[in-house]
């Protein structure tokens, strides 16, 4: 195992459950046979899961009244929740309800890596809950994983973090799915979107071409009804438009005609007419 893993778990529960008894037994294999009220404990475990190497932070919480302020910052923290009553005591198993809530509430969803653990079943003297009890509780919870465990001979205490730490790869598994399968959704719509554009400049280019034809030869148009015509010049030294002077062409007397009926200055005359 060269890479490990972090995960973060956090132990919850009221006072006096045996949370430090688990934490202890499962990092250390030692069982704490005396009781002295946690504030706050930190351990660290490596273990394989499924292949995977993890390094397991845990985080053993004070169960007392007084320190539940702190809780809200553990929770915010935690991947993973041990969440722990006594089979010998009822209303552990009651402030649990709250603590769950409290989770669900700071991490926004119930979709959470948790088990639910009652503790000291090897006190079967001493039993006041069974364990239809914590089944019950598990089944309203969604099926949250749960187990008796006993501290003292170690039972269901590795299985208990295990599973814990098991939810949270799948998890990750999960999400890391997800993620793959959204940016692929998206690279596939940037692609559908590409051909797209792509078709659209190319009508748009088809379009800005037969507009610029379409202006040129309005332009071309414009400039042929509004072109003056070409002028040359007739014999007399006045400038003649072609087609006048085409006109003129046919509709002109010989000059034979001209000086036989009319004095030669009348006839330049005329020609002015002509010209206007």
């Amino acid at each position: 195992m060269s890479h490990f893993t972090d995960y973060k778990l956090v132990v919850l529960g009221a006072g006096g459950v045996g949370k430090s008894c688990l934490t202890v037994q499962f990092v250390q294999g030692i069982y704490i046979d005396t009781y002295d009220p946690t504030i706050e404990d930190s351990y660290s475990k490596e273990i394989e899961v499924d292949g995977r190497a993890c390094n397991l932070e845990i985080l053993d919480t004070a169960g007392v009244a007084q320190f539940t302020a702190m809780r809200e910052l553990y929770i915010k923290n935690g991947q993973g929740f041990l969440l722990v009553y006594s089979v010998t005591d009822k209303k552990s198993l009651q402030e649990l309800l709250s603590i769950r809530e409290q989770i669900i509430r700071i991490k926004g969803t119930t979709n959470i890596p948790m088990v639910l653990i009652g503790n000291k079943c090897d006190l079967a003297d001493e039993r006041g809950l069974d364990p239809e009890d914590g089944i019950s509780v598990s089944k309203q919870w969604n099926k949250v994983p749960f187990y008796e465990t006993s501290a003292m001979y170690r039972m269901n205490v590795d299985d208990a973090f295990v599973d814990v730490v098991r939810q949270i790869i799948r998890k990750e598994v999960q999400q890391q799915q997800a993620s793959e399968q959204q940016q692929q959704q998206q690279q596939q719509l940037q692609k559908t979107n590409g051909g797209t554009d792509f078709q659209q400049q190319q009508q748009q280019q088809s379009q800005s071409t037969a507009q610029q034809i379409n202006n040129s030869n309005r332009n071309f148009s414009q400039a042929s009804s509004t072109q003056k015509p070409l002028n040359s010049t007739n014999t007399n030294g006045h400038s003649v438009p072609i087609q006048n002077q085409q006109r003129n062409q046919i509709s002109k007397p010989s000059t034979s005609q001209v000086k036989t009926t009319i004095p030669q200055k009348k006839a330049k005359k005329s020609k002015k007419c002509v010209i206007l």
